[in-house]
This record gives C-alpha cells, structure tokens and sequence, in this order.
C-alpha cells in the first residue's frame, strides 16, 4: 500500500459553512491523514461551524474515516471573500454587530497572514467558496450588481488568496498544493445555475490554470476538482426540491450510475494535494461518475 502522510503539513480550508459541506468532509480527510486542519469560515457562520466542532449531538459527523479518531482543529478563524484588504470593507460592513464582535482582520489577505504567520507556513489550501444572491434568475436577468459579485467572491477569491498565501506555501517540505471546487455549469448551460455563476465557475476553471502556470516554479500546485451535484444544505435551500431532480437526472444518465458522495470528493482531494500527484497542475479532475463525458 503506497501510504499519504500528511503529518505536520499546515492545510487551510476555507469556505466551511455547515457539516454537510465538501469543504466540511475535505477537511476531515485531509486531517485523518495527519494534517493540522485551519478552517475559514464566513464570519456570519463562525458560531454555527463551532457549534458542528464542539456540540455532542453533533458528534457522529466529526467521526474520522479509516478509525482515526475525532475531528479536531488547530484553529477557527474568520474570513469574508468579497475583501482583499479590510481597507475594502465598507462602513456599514465595519460596524455591523456581527462583524464588529470579531476583533480580527476577516479579510482574504488578514486572515492567509495570520495563518501562515501562526503556523509556519502553508502546505495545503482549499479553495471551497461560492456565491450569487441571483442564482436563481437566469442568465438575461442577472443584474450587473450581482454578476460581479458572485464573479468577485467565487473566482477571484482563488487568486486573492493564492497571492496572499504564496510567500507561505513557497519552500514547503515537497511543494504545496492549492485545490479548490468547480462544477460543470462552468462548461455546460445549467438551467437552475444562474446569477452570474456559470460565469464565476468558467473564469475559475482559466484563473487556476493562469495560477497553476504562475505559480508552478514556486513548487506550488493548482487544480480543481469539478464535483457532482450533491444536495448540501447550501444546495437544498436554492430552489427547494430541484437539486434532488438534478441529481437523479445525472444518476441515471452517468457512466457509473450513481450519485456522488462528499467522501469521494474529499478523497480526490487528498490525493491532488498528496505527492502522488506531484506532476499534476493546472488541471481539472471530475469526480462526477464520469457524467461529464456523455452527449444526452
């Protein structure tokens, strides 16, 4: 058995908003192989992702696989992609309840220096994070408004990350490896995908490989991993009722007729960020039951 050791490598998984997420179950994975485990969440969502780490009816979703214990984090920290800077961050931003209670820079360059200045350095991050208010308006009624936005926080977020991160992934023990989600939408038309996301998932797909292409003589990896439809509670709460049609809709039409599960997601990723994959840049891996290759 050729063994993935992650021990004493520092991961950063951002975009943990529940225990049901990918971001959620690639965390564990990455932890049952040994890695010390940073997760970012929202900062309207730090309290509810330290209820899902602490509470005990939440204990069976820490459960590890493979017999490796208890899920457990060095560390919660607080980030809002839409800033890069908190020089970026509105007013009303600033002085809202929520955020005001945090007393900590939540921006994407406050929090990748307070991680990496904390532990060292970076060998692994996750780039797990999506958003569009307009998802469910279609393409011709997407405002300019949100079609930036969710261009802003669910593409350009991996190359504001990656930039701020780079001094801390740079030198790492076998290289570093950033590996973060996409989904078909950004190749195919998706009826229910709208707000502008088809577009931030294509722009993410050619942002990773610019950043594969950047980055790579700093021995640091970029890939992404296009996932199936999975009914996450992000998901389910779009448009009640058409994730689960989507998802038996590409069932019964994949290769391998079955729907995804979340540790088979996680468990590629392991293996981009492990150096079984140390070739490997800039590319897109589905872990979608091989539906992407069908014509109807």
């Amino acid at each position: 058995m050729i063994p993935i050791d992650f021990t004493g490598k520092v991961a950063l998984v951002t975009g943990v908003g529940d225990n049901e997420s990918f971001a959620w179950f690639i965390a564990k994975y990455l932890a049952a192989a040994g890695a010390k485990i940073v997760l970012a969440s929202h900062p309207r969502v730090c309290g509810i992702v330290d209820s899902f780490l602490t509470r005990d009816t939440d204990r069976d979703s820490r459960e590890l696989p493979y017999g490796r214990g208890e899920f457990k984090v060095e560390k919660l920290v607080p980030c809002d992609a839409s800033y890069d800077t908190m020089a970026d961050v509105p007013e009303e931003i600033r002085t809202d309840r929520r955020y005001a209670k945090l007393n900590a820079d939540y921006s994407i360059e406050g929090m990748v220096n307070a991680v990496g200045k904390e532990f060292g350095g970076i060998d692994i991050l996750i780039h797990s994070i999506a958003f569009s208010r307009e998802i469910t308006k279609s393409q011709k009624d997407t405002s300019r408004k949100g079609y930036m936005e969710a261009l802003g926080i669910s593409a350009y977020s991996l190359t504001s990350m990656l930039r701020a991160a780079e001094p801390y992934m740079t030198g790492r023990p076998g290289g570093a490896s950033a590996v973060g989600l996409t989904y078909i939408g950004g190749d195919r038309v998706i009826p229910y995908y709208g707000g502008g996301m088809s577009t931030a998932k294509a722009a993410l797909q050619i942002d990773a490989k610019q950043l594969a292409a950047t980055l790579g003589p700093k021995e640091i990896r970029v890939n992404l991993i296009s996932a199936g439809p999975y009914a996450s509670r992000a998901a389910r709460s779009i448009q009640p009722g058409k994730m689960e049609v989507s998802i038996e809709y590409v069932r019964s039409r994949s290769p391998r007729p079955k729907a995804i599960e979340p540790s088979e997601v996680a468990a590629a990723t392991v293996f981009l960020c492990s150096p079984l994959a140390s070739a490997v840049t800039g590319q897109i891996l589905y872990v979608d039951n091989g539906y992407h290759v069908m014509g109807i």
